[in-house]
């Protein structure tokens, strides 16, 4: 087996019919996008390439991973990554307990005999003894996959490099057993918030994608979708304090999560509508950083916030 090349894994056929279908689906798992969003998704589907997708903290863009594989029913496999990962966290290791065993099992009375280490090492570096780590799981899996790779942009630019050949090829080079390819191709979300920028080699194997804080119309759309029981009056004031709260010189801006982190518990207060007096006393469930909670208070007291 060492040394070995495998097949290749075929091209994935496409999931999706057309764009529209995608953002039909997507509305059925709670998840409302842009036209951008639906085209980007069904070119990488056709077109059978990873999908970089940058944005700011907060909004949407590991959810829109998540909600590709709900909304298909494949396996989500998710790399977290960071600094310092490397390719036994990422690809794979091996399962030294197991071969210590088999060793002391099988191979301890024949170690002395000429030849004998040959025979023992071939048959510890098998399949068996692999532990597939989120790329290889992903590319090795029989059914549908959905693979994010998250805030890839943590990662060291020589770990960056480990995803090379997985986007080039979807196979993986290991030196006891040779070059592995996929039983299949996963459908690949990388998300980066830009904190660094990314090498040419890796934006150039992916479409990309930006997806930036959604308007107050649409986040008025989304509260309602996922906080069941809110009225449109109060879905459409939290949408708008919280646009002109991130036109503010803040720190960081609030999450699409925290919009409904606070929309829930305003609920949960029996809220009906918003005024000065509760937005103020419920600042801090929508920041999250004290001279943000001041800087909001003070323009809420100024009347410039709605």
């Amino acid at each position: 087996m060492n040394g070995e090349i495998r097949t290749a894994a075929a091209a994935r056929a496409p999931w999706f019919a057309s764009a529209q279908e995608i953002a039909d689906l997507l509305r059925g798992v709670g998840y409302l996008a842009d036209e951008h969003v639906w085209t980007v998704l069904w070119l990488a589907d056709q077109l059978g390439k990873p999908i970089l997708v940058e944005g700011p903290a907060g909004t949407g863009k590991t959810d829109l991973a998540g909600s590709t594989a709900a909304m298909t029913g494949a396996r989500l496999i998710r790399l977290q990554c960071y600094e310092g990962l490397d390719e036994g966290k990422a690809l794979y290791e091996w399962n030294y307990s197991k071969q210590l065993l088999r060793i002391m099992a099988g191979g301890l009375g024949r170690l002395r005999r000429p030849g004998s280490w040959a025979d023992l090492e071939s048959g510890i570096f098998t399949d068996d003894f692999l532990l597939p780590r989120p790329l290889l799981a992903a590319i090795r899996a029989a059914e549908p996959v959905v693979l994010l790779i998250d805030e890839v942009d943590r990662l060291d630019i020589e770990a960056e490099a480990l995803l090379l050949e997985i986007l080039s090829d979807y196979q993986i080079s290991i030196p006891e057993l040779g070059t592995l390819a996929g039983a299949g191709v996963p459908m690949v979300f990388l998300t980066s918030n830009s904190t660094r920028d990314l090498s040419e080699a890796l934006r150039r194997r992916c479409l990309y994608l930006h997806i930036d804080y959604p308007p107050a119309e649409r986040e008025r759309e989304i509260v309602r979708t996922r906080v069941p029981g809110i009225s449109e009056h109060l879905a459409g004031q939290i949408a708008a304090v919280v646009a002109s709260v991130r036109r503010l010189d803040i720190r960081q801006r609030p999450s699409v999560a925290q919009t409904l982190e606070w929309a829930r518990t305003l609920l949960a207060l029996g809220a009906e509508g918003l005024d000065p007096g509760l937005v103020a006393e419920s600042l801090r469930i929508l920041l999250r950083n004290q001279s943000d909670v001041e800087l909001a208070a003070s323009e809420l007291a100024r009347g410039h916030l709605p």
